[in-house]
């Protein structure tokens, strides 16, 4: 995957490009989704975001977010049932994979060419391909039961 970090710049550039105004909450959200690489729930975007933005409300950041959504700069995540995710959506095609120890998700590499068929008269928006199982860090620990970490089932 590309890990270059984009400028607080491209991403104004960015947003004015979908239509969107970048207030400093949208352009925060924005560079904490597209540089963490991280794949944030909602909760953790709003905690990282407090110390910068003290009177910050999870309604300011929802709303940051759907709107970044809505025209396509990120993307939601269904990964793990009941935390919506968010990744940058101006990225090469890529699937995710959730550890089931750690609770981490990582970018996922498709083979070369992947690419989804519909059937006859359907038109696709989007594909997503999931993996779910332990991560290196995890296997290398010996951390091989289904227990999840609670820090990430917020």
């Amino acid at each position: 995957m590309d890990s270059r970090f984009l400028t607080d710049s491209e991403m104004v550039d960015m947003m004015r490009q979908a239509g969107v105004r970048p207030s400093a909450q949208r352009l925060a959200v924005l560079r904490y989704v597209g540089n963490s690489h991280a794949h944030p729930t909602s909760d953790e975007i709003y905690r990282e975001m407090l110390a910068g933005f003290p009177s910050l409300s999870r309604t300011t950041v929802y709303n940051s977010l759907h709107a970044l959504v809505d025209v396509g700069l990120v993307r939601e995540l269904e990964i793990d049932a009941g935390n919506k995710r968010f990744d940058l959506a101006p990225q090469p095609p890529h699937g995710h994979f959730l550890c089931r120890r750690c609770g981490k998700v990582f970018d996922m590499p498709l083979a070369a060419g992947f690419a989804a068929s519909a059937p006859r008269g359907f038109a696709i928006d989007s594909v997503d391909v999931y993996g779910k199982g332990l991560c290196p860090g995890c296997v290398a620990a010996g951390n091989t039961d289904n227990k999840q970490h609670s820090k990430h089932n917020d």
